[in-house]
């Protein structure tokens, strides 16, 4: 039978290659949960959370807490119907990375036990995507080299990371566009500018010649008004990412008409809420993107296989595996750069 058996959670900590810069945020390495569903015919299935405190308010310390009442809640459920769990696993509404974790973990013991990868089960659109790898806030030549060498590599499409001070982040651009033309470029500013500085920096960007595909979260999460502000004054398309956390959310992006991208994250929304995030946003005929917190190849392989299996998602912001130490790659895909690829 495919019923839960247990729940059970491991810390798990990964140093990044190098320090990872983001507006007013340094990190040097990640701590996540990993969370191993049990069936009761010995199957396991596997998820991980990467809770990220910036975004949601979740801290690592606190989460092993709800292990205990996890499986009090969902022991003796049949993962066949993963909805019903999914729905249970809704009311963690505190505890979005857990939520996501927990979630898919249920699916890839599903897919295990009916010999069905969890990409297929989700509906197999596609059998790979494509993924940007990220430069962070540093000093204007490394960012430069930075993006260099990434072009080098093979990716295509460069995430760059800005806000915390205007006129390096013009002179970064400019200069990373006259050594990687032919790339796509995603700008972040993780909430970094008010609304006119981000106004000042697209048309100063504009002006210059240079194309940016998504501008992504220019104002603080909260500022709607300003987000919407920006939209309706720059060249190019605006993105929402600490403003889209749960569905609510998402609607209320789109009826404030504050955006032309919407960021999912698992680790902001879990399974449930992406699927439904998915369908308002394509109803609303917006955009969507996919992104990651700090997971390891493990937590990756959720948005890998929920990327490929909803096939929605114009740009795949999926690097974080490939920025940290990690022993043992526990992706059940390929990655061909800057490709990741479906194991049938």
């Amino acid at each position: 039978m495919g019923k839960i058996k247990s729940v059970k959670f491991k810390l798990n900590t990964f140093e990044y290659e190098k320090p990872f810069h983001i507006t007013n945020s340094i990190s040097t390495k990640t701590s996540n949960i990993e969370i191993c569903i049990e069936l009761e015919n010995g199957i396991l299935g596997f998820g991980e959370a990467s809770p990220s405190f910036r975004v949601n308010g979740e801290k690592v310390e606190t989460l092993p807490a709800l292990e205990s009442i996890i499986n009090d809640m969902i022991k003796g459920y049949d993962v066949k119907n993963y909805r019903q769990i999914f729905d249970i696993l809704d009311k963690f509404f505190a505890f979005p990375s857990i939520k996501a974790a927990v979630q898919y973990a249920v699916l890839d013991a599903l897919s295990e036990e009916i010999g069905l990868p969890v990409y297929k089960l989700l509906g197999g659109a596609r059998e790979k995507i494509e993924t940007d790898k990220t430069v962070s806030i540093g000093k204007i030549d490394d960012r430069v080299n930075d993006a260099v060498k990434i072009f080098k590599e093979g990716f295509r499409i460069i995430k760059i990371k800005v806000g915390e001070n205007l006129k390096e982040d013009i002179e970064a651009l400019e200069r990373i566009y006259e050594k990687t033309k032919g790339a796509k470029y995603i700008v972040d500013a993780n909430m970094g500018y008010t609304p006119k500085e981000a106004i000042i920096f697209v048309n100063e960007l504009y002006k210059k010649g240079i194309d940016i595909n998504v501008f992504e979260q220019p104002v603080k999460a909260h500022d709607i008004e300003g987000l919407k502000f920006v939209r309706f004054h720059s060249p190019f398309p605006v993105g929402a990412d600490e403003s889209a956390k749960t569905k609510y959310d998402v609607m209320r992006l789109i009826k404030e008409e504050a955006v032309d991208y919407i960021n999912i994250k698992l680790m902001k929304s879990g399974i449930s809420d992406a699927l439904a995030i998915v369908e308002i946003v394509k109803a609303a005929n917006l955009h969507l993107m996919i992104g990651c917190m700090g997971e390891s190849s493990l937590g990756i392989n959720q948005s890998v296989h929920f990327a490929l299996g909803i096939g929605a998602f114009e740009f795949h912001d999926l690097d974080s595996a490939l920025m940290i130490k990690e022993k043992k790659f526990r992706g059940k895909y390929k990655t061909e750069i800057p490709y990741y690829i479906a194991i049938q």
